[in-house]
């Protein structure tokens, strides 16, 4: 068990003050799927984005595990889900990758801004034919003279819409294998890239997704993030992080959604009694529990060992199952224990079956992780 020393709990609580503010209009800028900038302008203000980051770049210099435990308070006290997501989406896929790969004058040129958040950012990896198979993607990278050609796109960029500087992962050699593909920083304003129109999803929809797409864009050899070819490194470092990082601030969720659910019990009453002493929704309420402090366990123990530098390849599959199921099952008893108000879309208890079903399909769908589990373990061989 971690115990958190109180310059970590000085961390995570100034974050509650924000709460308020971060949260209006969840439910209006949801059903609107809009990115709010004024928003953004308040996590700008929280200092958040600059947690995993060295302070010569105008980070915070916490380590992994310290930007978990703040990131799990961001889900706990901020409503809009798309909002904590566009954050994580920005530190993961842009940031993590510089500070561990960037030249220096790569990080002097953009992890000031993802610190500050005056920029923001984002990844290409997905194609519509490869879907989790990014070993399939068809994006090309041709050298001519000291540049790169890139041609192609991509699909369900998070971010894409409002990114500033996006990674994107292309292959540089057809018959490379995991060494044919390089990971490549490309600004938004390059010649060439096309952003598309925001796609309408089904949850987290106040973070904005899009396609993306690459007609003879040209990037300087100087563009390379970390070395030609080393592409799946890039990506893989970068994955680990975003599983961590993105499903703690599920479990804040979860913690948020269980006192709701704790305190409506308590108060709700039918039949001349509180619900909560009917064993049928005590029972809910405890297995809710449950599943919420599992996907804690899995998620800080696989990042203590990721950050002690152990093989969590498997670790990290178990929790990103555990937790994206568990915060989907519990958004449906939710649903459950509030009965019509919890149908209903004022209460906001829909929107967290909605914004937690993509968590069973992003970062690697959970079918992936099943197989890669397997796959440690022998089977299929």
């Amino acid at each position: 068990m971690i115990r958190w020393n109180a310059d970590q709990a000085d961390l995570r609580d100034g974050l509650e003050r924000w709460g308020d503010a971060l949260s209006a209009d969840h439910i209006e800028l949801d059903e609107q799927s809009a990115f709010s900038e004024d928003k953004w302008k308040l996590v700008q203000k929280t200092g958040i984005l600059s947690l995993p980051f060295d302070e010569d770049y105008g980070g915070l210099g916490q380590s992994l595990l310290t930007t978990m435990y703040v990131l799990e308070g961001l889900g706990e006290y901020n409503r809009d889900a798309g909002l904590s997501f566009s954050v994580t989406t920005s530190i993961c896929s842009t940031g993590i990758p510089l500070q561990q790969f960037g030249t220096i004058e790569q990080k002097e040129r953009y992890l000031p801004q993802i610190c500050s958040g005056e920029a923001i950012g984002a990844h290409a990896i997905t194609e519509a034919e490869g879907g989790s198979d990014a070993m399939a993607m068809t994006t090309r990278a041709l050298r001519d003279g000291d540049d790169y050609v890139i041609n192609g796109s991509k699909v369900f960029v998070s971010n894409g819409p409002v990114a500033d500087v996006i990674v994107v992962y292309a292959r540089t050699h057809p018959d490379g294998g995991p060494l044919g593909t390089t990971a490549f920083l490309v600004d938004r304003n390059t010649p060439g890239l096309t952003v598309g129109k925001p796609i309408k999803k089904m949850g987290l929809r106040t973070s904005p997704i899009s396609e993306l797409f690459f007609d003879d864009v040209r990037v300087p050899r100087s563009a390379v993030l970390g070395r030609v070819g080393g592409g799946f490194l890039v990506l893989d470092h970068v994955m680990k992080r975003e599983i961590l990082f993105s499903f703690i601030v599920n479990v804040g969720e979860m913690q948020h959604r269980l006192q709701r659910c704790v305190d409506y019990a308590r108060t709700r009453k039918s039949f001349g009694k509180a619900i909560g002493s009917y064993q049928t929704i005590a029972n809910k309420i405890v297995d809710t529990k449950i599943q919420l402090e599992t996907a804690r366990k899995w998620l800080y123990d696989t990042g203590e060992k990721l950050q002690a530098g152990e093989n969590v390849t498997t670790d990290l599959a178990i929790a990103k199952l555990v937790t994206s199921e568990s915060n989907l099952a519990t958004s449906l008893t939710a649903v459950q224990i509030f009965g019509g108000h919890g149908y209903m879309t004022e209460y906001g208890l829909e929107q967290d079956v909605r914004n937690a079903l993509g968590g069973t399909i992003y970062s690697g769908t959970n079918e992936i992780q099943y197989n890669r589990i397997a796959s440690m373990l022998g089977l299929g061989k």
